[in-house]
């Protein structure tokens, strides 16, 4: 059966724009468009959705108010924000957003929020809808609201980063400077904020200025005081301090 899509943005020329593209993806089926949010709600509690694809900046109720309206609803229809504004996209994903596109939409891209989108669909439906409890770090399991793009502001753009690329954060004065094959990124944030929404099974606070990558992790060298360091794959194959403390925790973690 094709996903049921729900199209909200005040623009009309935006809302055209985006049912032309979904047209050429035959798993979904546009059968409804809103101006603002107060429009959006009541079509959509008038007609089951599977997806809505929502702005962010609207007259009147923005798109991040009304994704927190949807939350209470069981079941709620996934959503996917569709802005010409980057900086949004931590907000997006605390309201559990599908994926987080920026105007203007590329087919291929729309094409993987979809699949996204599909993939949640499946998931098994929890019968309320308050989110489960977080797991603790190291759990194995990622929190609810996991980071699924790390929104990195440039002067003009914002870069949406996965995870998966990141071989370290390193606290600083001011920031945090996010590491990749790529290079360097500073972003305006804290340690402790991202590692409660990094996902614990990948990403290990090693020391209290740095969490780590494990999947980016060649090594494990010992010293004499029983502390370790992380020495890293490819070409950024530096090596990591870890705390006593941290090392007795990864032990216990990797069964060392």
């Amino acid at each position: 059966m094709k996903m049921r899509a729900l199209i909200v943005d005040d623009e009309a020329p935006a809302r055209e724009e985006l049912r032309y593209l979904l047209r050429d993806i035959p798993t979904v089926e546009v059968v409804g468009e809103a101006a603002h949010a107060q429009e959006a709600l009541e079509l959509i509690r008038s007609l089951r959705y599977d997806v809505v694809f929502l702005d962010i900046r609207m007259s009147g109720p923005d798109g991040l108010e009304l994704a927190r309206t949807l939350q209470g609803l069981h079941p709620r229809p996934q959503v996917v924000f569709v802005t010409a504004y980057g900086e949004y996209a931590l907000s997006a994903f605390e309201v559990q957003a599908a994926d987080y596109l920026l105007k203007p939409v590329d087919a291929e891209r729309l094409q993987r929020a979809v699949d996204r989108v599909a993939n949640g669909l499946r998931a098994p439906n929890p019968p309320e809808p308050a989110p489960p409890a977080r797991p603790a770090q190291g759990a194995g399991a990622p929190a609810p609201d996991a980071l699924i793009r790390i929104p990195v502001p440039t002067a003009y753009k914002t870069l949406l980063v996965d995870p998966a690329d990141v071989y370290y954060l390193k606290a600083f004065e001011g920031g945090v400077r996010l590491v990749t094959e790529e290079g360097e990124m500073t972003i305006r944030s804290t340690l402790k904020d991202l590692e409660a929404r990094l996902d614990p099974s990948r990403f290990f606070r090693a020391h209290r200025n740095f969490i780590i990558n494990l999947e980016k992790v060649a090594e494990l060298i010992p010293d004499a005081r029983g502390g370790l360091a992380m020495r890293l794959v490819g070409p950024r194959s530096e090596q990591i301090p870890l705390s006593r403390r941290q090392a007795r925790r990864l032990r216990r973690l990797l069964d060392l």
